[in-house]
């Protein structure tokens, strides 16, 4: 229960889903945490929630595509919790699901400026922050997709591809300086982005039993497998990983 005791989280998108999973499971691990979205309503609620719970939390509205709105939220975090010590860059789109021909501009840099530059504009304005703490962990959520190909939604692919190289490359700029940087790489976990990816492909149902068919455990994950992942890469036990790619995937990779 004190995995995390002492130290602040700041998770984007963390409304729901994935996001939201890692909030709680960090903030039971004795994390203050920020809670950054753009659902305001969900967001508020879930503040209240975990407030109720007598966590320490707090949610600010963030659109991780806007640089100067992911400076200023980071900047108030710090100024309400005192510093920070996790950053889980988790806000994410999956986008058109069309041939690449088919993808209009606007299509493909709509995935990008939050799947690519929202983890570029966390890790950059996180790291005079972890800077001032003496160091801390850096999480980026990438996919099974930034590890393996699949012939649907080119431009997701291409983002948690480049989100996995940018997770090596800042794991090594800033090693010095105590910062560890890993991503995480989800198989495909009960959410609402599934759903909604299933919803617009056929019958969720038989899409979810032809999906759960694809993982060699049998089934889709779900949130909490990977905010469990999350919660070890920002404490302690992880202190000697950096430039990783957690795996989560129930096999799916393993072929």
């Amino acid at each position: 229960m004190n995995r995390l005791s002492g130290k602040v989280a700041l998770i984007t998108g963390a409304a729901l889903g994935l996001g939201r999973a890692t909030v709680v499971r960090m903030a039971e691990e004795g994390a203050k945490v920020a809670i950054l979205d753009v659902l305001d309503d969900d967001g508020r609620a879930f503040e209240k929630e975990l407030v109720d719970r007598g966590f320490a939390a707090r949610y600010w509205h963030c659109d991780v595509s806007k640089e100067a709105e992911v400076a200023s939220v980071f900047v108030a975090v710090v100024q309400h919790f005192g510093k920070l010590n996790i950053v889980v860059n988790n806000a994410g789109v999956s986008g058109a699901n069309k041939p690449t021909h088919e993808i209009t501009e606007a299509e493909w840099d709509f995935v990008q400026g939050i799947n690519v530059k929202g983890v570029f504009f966390g890790t950059k304005h996180a790291i005079p922050l972890l800077r001032n703490a003496g160091g801390g962990s850096i999480i980026n959520l990438s996919s099974i997709y930034g590890l393996v190909g699949a012939p649907d939604v080119p431009p997701y692919h291409a983002s948690k591809g480049a989100v996995r190289l940018m997770t090596k490359t800042d794991a090594m700029i800033y090693a010095p300086d105590h910062i560890r940087v890993n991503s995480i790489h989800p198989g495909f976990i009960w959410t609402p982005m599934v759903e909604h990816h299933l919803a617009g492909i056929g019958d969720v149902n038989e899409g979810r039993k032809a999906t759960d068919a694809l993982h060699p455990l049998g089934h889709i994950g779900e949130p909490d497998d990977i905010a469990w992942g999350a919660v070890y890469l920002a404490s302690d036990e992880a202190k000697f990983v950096t430039g990783s790619e957690l795996v989560i995937d129930g096999g799916y990779t393993a072929r």
